[in-house]
């Protein structure tokens, strides 16, 4: 049977969800037809918190990441244990939209998860904020680098030179819904919520689920006037392509 996937989101976290919130929302999902998800790691210990509870539920997937914000307060691995639901490295990258950031360590950081992705044959959840510039400079020196540019938030002309210059998807999630950014074409998407954050249109201003993967395809199925069954259909196959799901 057709389903969709929620390939970002933070459904691990007790800093937004209680277990009993977060078991609620599984349910909600499945019965809203998305039936993989994916926990996005942000640090080495929120990283550990989503492969365990990965770990406890079937289609629930993991990641590794160290967020940028992270970039002055730790260091990256060089190593990771064997998962069979550990499918990326991510979310990492450069963020410059906050004052007092340091350039420097972010790259250094960005670089040493990029490696680890090489290493582990793992594609990568990449976030990029106000960074584009660097970002393409370092991935330039990864040409085996497989990943998606989560919650994309810049010009027409940033998507354009993803789009030509790289193979990378791009994460299109409830932010699309009441915004102008430029829409990628849809062999080039994978469906995401950022769950607790960027809740879509009906759902703004309030908690988001992976269950609201349902609200973007339908979003994105009018944006691109597309049936929902090949929303449904080449995004999920997207998402299970990069990720090996």
């Amino acid at each position: 049977m057709p389903y969709l996937i929620d390939s970002h989101c933070h459904l691990h976290d007790r800093d937004f969800f209680e277990a009993r919130q977060a078991e609620e929302m599984i349910k909600n999902a499945w019965e809203a037809g998305v039936k993989k998800i994916v926990c996005i790691g942000t640090s080495h210990e929120d990283s550990l918190a989503a492969r365990d509870f990965a770990n406890k539920h079937d289609n629930v997937y993991w990641t590794y990441g160290i967020h940028p914000e992270g970039a002055t307060k730790t260091h990256a691995t060089h190593e990771l244990e064997s998962d069979k639901n550990l499918v990326a490295i991510g979310e990492v990258g450069l963020d410059y939209h906050y004052d007092g950031y340091d350039r420097d360590a972010q790259i250094k950081l960005f670089e040493q998860m990029l490696q680890l992705a090489i290493d582990n044959n793992l594609p990568v959840s990449f976030h990029v904020r106000e960074a584009f510039s660097d970002f393409f400079a370092v991935v330039n020196n990864f040409p085996k680098i497989r990943g998606v540019v989560h919650s994309f938030t810049d010009s027409k002309k940033v998507l354009k030179r993803i789009l030509d210059e790289t193979d990378f998807y791009v994460g299109v999630n409830g932010l699309a819904t009441y915004s102008t950014l430029p829409t990628p074409p849809i062999e080039r998407i994978i469906l995401e919520t950022d769950a607790p954050f960027l809740a879509p249109i009906p759902h703004r201003g309030q908690t988001n689920q992976p269950a609201y993967i349902f609200e973007i395809a339908t979003w994105l199925s009018n944006k691109l006037e597309r049936s929902f069954e090949e929303i449904q259909d080449t995004t999920t196959k997207n998402a299970e392509s990069l990720f090996k799901l």
